[in-house]
């Protein structure tokens, strides 16, 4: 009974007919495989198998590291050198920027100035008159206050009128009004003085102005005292080569210049140099000094606002020459603004400042732009030939050429030959003048870098199209 209900269990545990039939009920029963044991000899085999795999990785690794190192290291030195030769270009470049431009300090240290001479005014018979006068009621004029009652008609314009009505102007008032004028750190003081004895000189034309007698007429002792008061540098005694020297050791000094005075010297210089007609104020060689010294205040870039001033002053002193003392005068300034002036850019500075249609003008410029350009050849050549065989035989094709100075060369002959008669009187002159400006303008390539190659280049061939036919 018990075996009968046991198999009755069993088979109502067993699986119906339909899920045997399901593959997802019923899956496959896995097979047995046999097993194969790894031995050593397999171990080994695939050890070495793996190390010799990695070997070969590391390997190809290392030559890719090389080889890409190598190439970088070419193409780094390659670019390194490109670097430096554009770099040395560069420096050559720049080198012509620490060329300086024109100027020079024309004024250092300035000294005390003199005394106004205010004192002794009080001495003077126009102050005595004006204080015996009835005026003088309602004026209340004494003679401690006679420097401000003074100073006063001065600045109003009256001082003038008062003394063409007297007809004569006193030592004390004249010296008082002079030195207004050169040392007086006042405007209105200075600026009047110098009205005051621009009205007072006497005109070429005498009919036009009263005769006025004037006890003390400045000299050009005065005016030189004053130049040297004001710290003037560039005297004849200077040598050029020590005035760097000179102006560093006056730039550390609160007295520099150009003084404020200076304005006014000028003008004065200028109204004595239009009074020859009636009177003779200087020499022949002290306008030549004072020449000078006018075209050298064209330098100082602090007196650029003064160029019309002094451009007049200059005109003004050439035309104080008489005729038969031009020729040589104008050789003696040019040989000693030459002997002055530095080789540098200077030079071309004086050349655009003396200019003017007037023939003496001309002439000077073309002789000062001769007298410089014998001084950058050390004085060995003086003859027009032999100054242009010399710059005919530069070669422009020369790495060591110094286009600077063929520029400075090329600009003075340009100046020394324009307009000259010289050139009419000798043919060769023209020829030569014209190889040296082809030798400028085709020797020297568009692939030389320098500035002033290019300047030297681009200035003679405009020469060459405009002048040489």
């Amino acid at each position: 009974m018990k075996e009968m209900e046991m198999e009755t269990e069993k088979d109502m545990e067993a699986p119906l007919d339909f899920e045997l039939e399901d593959p997802l009920l019923s899956p496959p029963v896995p097979t047995k495989k046999r097993g194969k044991g790894i031995g050593l000899d397999d171990l080994l085999k695939d050890f070495f198998k793996e190390k010799k795999k990695r070997n070969e990785r590391e390997f190809k690794r290392a030559k890719s590291r090389i080889c890409y190192n190598s190439d970088e290291d070419e193409e780094t030195a390659h670019l390194s050198e490109l670097v430096n030769q554009c770099q040395q270009k560069m420096q050559e470049i720049g080198d012509e920027h620490e060329i300086p431009l024109w100027g020079l300090h024309v004024f250092g240290n300035q000294a005390p100035p003199l005394p106004l001479g205010s004192l002794e005014l009080r001495s003077c018979k126009l102050l005595q008159s004006l204080l015996n006068s009835e005026l003088n009621l309602v004026l209340g004029l004494t003679a401690e206050k006679g420097e401000t009652f003074f100073e006063g008609l001065l600045i109003n314009g009256w001082l003038s009128k008062l003394v063409f009505r007297c007809g004569h102007v006193e030592e004390h008032l004249a010296v008082w009004t002079f030195n207004l004028m050169l040392y007086s750190s006042k405007e209105e003081l200075r600026a009047s003085g110098c009205d005051f004895w621009c009205a007072i000189l006497p005109s070429r034309d005498e009919a036009e102005q009263p005769s006025l007698k004037i006890d003390w007429f400045p000299s050009s002792v005065n005016l030189k005292q004053a130049l040297e008061i004001y710290g003037y540098l560039l005297d004849s005694s200077s040598v050029v080569s020590s005035l760097p020297e000179v102006v560093h050791a006056a730039s550390d000094s609160d007295c520099r210049g150009p003084p404020q005075n200076i304005r006014c010297w000028i003008k004065f210089l200028t109204a004595c140099c239009g009074v020859r007609g009636t009177w003779s104020i200087f020499s022949t060689s002290e306008a030549e000094e004072f020449l000078g010294v006018i075209i050298s205040l064209f330098l100082d870039r602090q007196l650029q606002g003064l160029y019309s001033l002094l451009s007049e002053c200059m005109v003004a002193i050439v035309s104080y020459f008489e005729d038969q003392e031009w020729n040589i005068s104008c050789a003696e300034v040019a040989k000693a603004l030459a002997s002055r002036l530095p080789k540098d850019l200077n030079c071309l500075r004086v050349m655009e400042c003396i200019s003017g249609v007037d023939t003496r003008i001309k002439q000077l410029k073309r002789e000062v732009a001769f007298q410089i350009l014998i001084n950058c050849l050390d004085g060995k050549l003086t003859d027009a030939e032999q100054i242009l065989a010399w710059l005919m035989s530069i070669d422009m094709r020369d790495k060591t050429c110094d286009y600077f100075k063929v520029y400075i060369h090329l600009a003075l002959a340009e100046n020394w030959l324009f307009s000259n008669p010289l050139v009419e009187e000798k043919p060769l002159i023209l020829e030569m003048w014209g190889a040296f400006l082809r030798n400028c303008s085709c020797q020297i390539t568009n692939r030389e870098l320098s500035s002033y190659a290019s300047k030297v280049r681009n200035k003679a061939s405009y020469i060459l199209q405009s002048t040489i036919h």
